[in-house]
């Protein structure tokens, strides 16, 4: 196991397709980290601030921007998330929480490298994997067949890379990367189609004995 090496809370980065309930799992990791007297902080990318609303309003379509613009604007608001000063990663683990994300620099990889070459994207996000690395990536596995049923039920409008074509490239991208990596980074791996609860049992199982160590 890859253990950050700045601060001795956990940073564990939640990944999927579009769909995947990452959400849904965060919070239920949330309450029981919290139950367990650990303080903790939810976050996500792309991030609410200035670079990470850029990217929202590309996916919306209110700006244009290729997946090359795409991938330097994720890289830029990674660094920003890890090292800004209000409530930056960093300064949120210096202050004694565990940090869960919605997503990091897998997303990348997986949705950029779908589109542009693997290696220019991993190569740019270098410094983000420099200065943290996830204590563990918790991957939510769910087929494209299922990623598009909840995303119909559960979104008024879809956004502009929801599409069939786009969800099943990026899902064979992160199967690779995560065979790829598999030897260097801590992954867990979790039928996203199960219920809810068994999931969240499944990553609990798999959590706790990380809070021992």
């Amino acid at each position: 196991m890859i253990k950050n090496n700045h601060q001795a809370e956990l940073f564990i980065a939640f990944e999927g397709i579009d769909g995947s309930g990452k959400s849904s799992q965060i919070s239920f990791l949330q309450e029981k980290l919290t139950h367990h007297l650990h303080k903790v902080h939810q976050t996500c990318e792309p991030t609410n601030g200035p670079i990470g609303r850029m990217i929202r309003d590309i996916f919306t379509g209110k700006m244009d921007g290729d997946h090359h613009t795409i991938a330097g604007l994720f890289v830029a608001d990674r660094l920003h998330h890890l090292l800004n000063k209000n409530d930056g990663i960093l300064l949120k683990m210096s202050r004694g929480y565990t940090v869960l994300t919605d997503r990091y620099v897998f997303s990348s990889y997986a949705y950029q490298g779908a589109h542009v070459d693997l290696d220019w994207v991993i190569a740019a996000n270098a410094e983000s994997q420099r200065i943290l690395q996830p204590d563990l990536h918790i991957f939510l596995d769910i087929s494209v067949d299922t990623a598009m049923e909840r995303l119909k039920k559960g979104r008024e409008y879809m956004e502009l890379f929801e599409t069939r074509e786009n969800l099943e490239k990026v899902h064979k991208t992160y199967i690779d990367i995560l065979e790829r990596f598999k030897n260097d980074q801590n992954i867990l791996i979790v039928d996203g189609a199960q219920p809810q609860e068994v999931i969240a049992e499944e990553i609990w199982r798999t959590v706790r004995p990380m809070l021992e160590d």
